[in-house]
């Protein structure tokens, strides 16, 4: 009788192990999500370069003061705001991979402008600005559109396609920073070259997605009312509401800190160069990759919801340590961790959102979703520029901690995301 009910167990786990193997391949045997997987290495290598760029042509080569690059980055970053928003209304009533190939195969030719303007010795803050308003709209109309397709080839697997398309995203931009970082050695024209290409190869493997079999284009719905209704969508569902407003909230001055703090910080505190910055990215990207990693081997995960508020908590003690003015090693240790928290992050409330979306309104809501990044970071530079040179480039950091404090305390009292139980659990 005993040896009876161990057997069965036993071959119950047999059957389970079995079951999560075929799972696991059929899941990489997917063509589609492949391609997809593609195009987000090539795009992402782009746009990981476009970071380091636009930050060390403005504060490492033209030496501009933290204010005044805080005003340039508001200024490149808000048009995307709207046009991200536009790009998710269009992704819903169009088929999304047709606008990615357009997009794509427009946006190579901005990087060959710049490459135009410095061989021409045109390199100032006005070409500079112009490159990166051109490139940051390609990307915000693009955002929406790329997230939508992953619904599409992932089938029922979302938590982890969107883990796997996260962490390659953070492999390549590894890669990217890697490149964009010696452009101070091997020129800021190669570099361009490289961006470009990028984009072309990012576009080439968008077309190997199968195209939208079915669009509904019966309705006389305008572009803006579109919009609307997709901000009046991500509104009524409340988990993705109030996902999205923290998520908003934390990019201002976590992301902000990140993107307009830390070059600062390598720049006049550490006194390094664009490999030196480049080297703290790719520790953070790396710190990022691993944690996907491990949510990969782990997913589906019950409570991403508890997870996600629980990440701004331990953020407030990294961002302190990072305050100290830790010594390099150290500091890339603290930058690490500070990578694999926002791996977390970012994987768990996009994931929360994704899967709680409906289909028909999920691009427009992942639009107004992908703002909580791109549509707060112009916001996070002019606050954080005028900051770091009216109390110091590492008191920069102080209101990342306070709003992770504040954040996690809200989530946790006035909100249900801590509640919130994956469909897929």
């Amino acid at each position: 009788m005993g040896y009876s009910i161990l057997n069965g167990f036993s071959d119950q786990k047999e059957q389970k192990k079995y079951q999560l193997s075929e799972t696991d391949n059929s899941f990489w045997r997917n063509q589609q999500f492949r391609a997809y997987l593609g195009a987000t290495a090539f795009t992402g290598t782009a746009l990981s370069m476009q970071q380091l760029l636009i930050s060390w042509l403005l504060v490492g080569i033209l030496l501009l003061p933290a204010d005044q690059v805080g005003l340039i980055q508001g200024m490149i970053g808000l048009p995307g705001i709207a046009l991200m928003l536009w790009g998710g209304a269009r992704a819903d009533k169009k088929d999304a991979r047709d606008l990615l190939v357009r997009v794509y195969g427009i946006a190579w030719l901005i990087p060959l402008a710049l490459y135009a303007c410095i061989n021409s010795g045109l390199l100032n803050i006005w070409t500079v600005s112009l490159f990166g308003l051109a490139m940051g709209t390609a990307f915000a109309f693009s955002s929406p559109a790329q997230q939508a397709i992953l619904n599409r080839v992932a089938g029922e697997e979302v938590q982890r396609a969107v883990t796997v398309a996260t962490a390659i995203g953070f492999v390549v931009q590894m890669g990217g920073l890697a490149l964009a970082g010696q452009m101070e050695i091997v020129g800021i024209d190669k570099v361009l070259m490289v961006q470009a290409i990028s984009l072309i190869l990012g576009a080439l493997a968008v077309r190997r997605i199968a195209p939208r079999e079915s669009i509904d284009e019966s309705s006389d719905e305008s572009i803006w009312q579109s919009v609307l209704g997709g901000l009046r969508a991500s509104y009524r569902n409340k988990t993705i509401f109030q996902t999205m407003l923290i998520n908003f909230v934390s990019s201002i001055f976590n992301f902000g800190a990140f993107s307009m703090v830390v070059p600062f910080i390598i720049k006049r505190v550490y006194e390094g160069d664009a490999i030196s910055l480049a080297t703290i990215l790719i520790v953070f990207y790396g710190g990022a990759t691993v944690s996907n990693m491990i949510q990969f081997k782990i997913m589906p995960i019950a409570r991403p919801g508890l997870w996600f508020l629980l990440m701004q908590l331990t953020r407030v003690l990294i961002l302190g340590f990072l305050w100290l003015t830790p010594d390099w090693w150290l500091l890339m240790v603290v930058l690490f961790f500070w990578g694999t928290n926002m791996g977390v992050t970012s994987t768990l409330s996009r994931a929360i959102v994704q899967e709680s979306a409906e289909p028909q309104h999920l691009a427009r809501i992942l639009s107004v979703f992908s703002l909580g990044l791109l549509g707060a970071m112009p916001l996070g530079a002019l606050i954080l520029g005028f900051i770091i040179e009216a109390f110091g480039t590492m008191n920069g950091l102080i209101p990342a901690m306070v709003a992770s404090l504040l954040l996690c305390t809200y989530g946790f009292l006035f909100t249900d995301v801590w509640r919130y139980r994956s469909p897929g659990s």
